[in-house]
């Protein structure tokens, strides 16, 4: 028999049953049964907005479905019901992305600038989450459009200029299905520089940071800046390196981030520029099982000034992730990479989803997102975590 589509909408304060009514009275709207198309619901400080498409048998009218709903017991009680008809196929061009923003506070500027940049990328918002609202305010949007490349454009330049933090992301299920996040340590895991520790204790802070500094500027490349600074640390007894170990500072998040990944079934790693005698014993504590960083060569107690080991640089990050995703059997479309430095550029870039965290501009044009509080964390907002699950324990 010939059908039509009605959306069915149920607003005011919510109340138990509601829900219970409302699809009792489109039940009964044809003689073969309603066809239920799609459900959403919000509630905000009590009061509900739920949505109902159904196909119904031709010659139902919207007075009539209403009438019914009245007769249920939808409507009352400060609850209104509209019914409209729609036609098929109506929001059905165009595909979903993930926009997800976040900042100390949100504005309702900042918000019209973000919608603005979605309306003239011919798109429309479905859904808006609100994923956390401490320590940081965080939305996430389910955005349908026809050009997602003019929407990452527009929407990215909004978002700057709103000073958001913002990742846009293909939708879908495989959000929530096995991943592998990898962090860098120095500066990303830890605020501090594990080098530049080392350093300190052997009374070379002032050459190793400026061999850095010529690094940075691009006078030399990190392999050879790490060679020149693990020599100026010959002589050091291997035991400072439990002190310096000692003095590592977690980012703010860190233990967060990580207990929430491995308690929802993803995989953290750390990929570092460090030192595995520095860093292992640490992430042994936290849990952390895959990690791939330089080695230190000692002999009869002392450091040597040498290298144990293949250097972990730009490109062998990105091999290093590759080879765990590899190891546990996810795609590198199921992969994080979490990084603030050149060096990990690669890893950003070959990763599903690439966030620069504090980063230099050079950084953050290579990732696919950018985060600029310092709660480490907020990576698992761009995950699509609320902070209701990471509170949940």
């Amino acid at each position: 028999m010939p059908s039509e589509i009605f959306l069915v909408t149920a607003s005011g304060p919510d109340r138990p049953g509601v829900g219970a009514q409302l699809f009792q009275s489109l039940s009964g709207l044809s003689s073969d049964g309603s066809e239920l198309n799609d459900v959403a619901q919000i509630t905000i400080r009590g009061y509900l907005v739920l949505c109902v498409e159904v196909t119904v048998t031709s010659g139902e009218s919207p007075e009539l479905v209403r009438e019914r709903a009245r007769r249920l017991g939808v409507i009352g009680e400060g609850i209104d019901l509209t019914v409209e008809r729609v036609e098929p196929g109506e929001y059905a061009n165009g595909k979903r992305l993930l926009v997800t923003f976040l900042a100390p506070s949100i504005s309702s500027d900042a918000m019209a600038k973000v919608f603005s940049a979605i309306a003239a990328s011919d798109a429309t918002c479905e859904r808006i989450v609100h994923l956390a609202s401490y320590p940081v305010d965080c939305y996430e949007l389910v955005v349908l459009g026809p050009n997602h490349s003019a929407l990452r454009e527009k929407v990215t330049r909004a978002a700057t200029e709103a000073g958001l933090d913002i990742a846009i992301q293909r939708a879908g299920l495989h959000r929530r299905s096995k991943h592998l996040v990898v962090m860098d340590a120095d500066s990303t895991l830890l605020q501090d520089e594990v080098i530049d520790l080392l350093a300190e204790e052997c009374n070379c802070a002032r050459e190793v940071a400026s061999i850095t500094a010529a690094a940075m500027a691009g006078e030399i490349d990190f392999s050879e800046s790490l060679r020149q600074r693990v020599a100026l640390l010959k002589g050091l007894p291997a035991s400072v390196l439990d002190d310096v170990r000692a003095r590592l500072r977690l980012a703010p998040g860190a233990r967060t981030l990580l207990r929430t990944l491995q308690r929802l079934g993803y995989v953290p790693a750390v990929v570092s520029g460090g030192f595995v005698e520095v860093l292992a014993p640490l992430l042994r504590e936290l849990g952390v099982e895959l990690l791939e960083a330089n080695r230190l060569e000692v002999r009869d107690g002392v450091l040597t000034g040498e290298l144990a080991s293949e250097i972990v640089d730009r490109a062998g990050k990105a091999a290093a992730l590759v080879r765990f995703a590899e190891q546990i059997g996810v795609p590198l479309q199921q992969t994080v990479a979490v990084g603030d430095g050149a060096n990990d550029i690669d890893m950003l870039s070959i990763a599903g989803l690439g966030i620069a965290f504090n980063a230099k501009p050079v950084v953050r044009e290579h990732a696919d997102a950018a985060l600029s509080v310092p709660y480490l964390d907020a990576v698992l907002y761009f995950l699509g975590i609320s902070r209701e699950e990471i509170d949940a324990e």
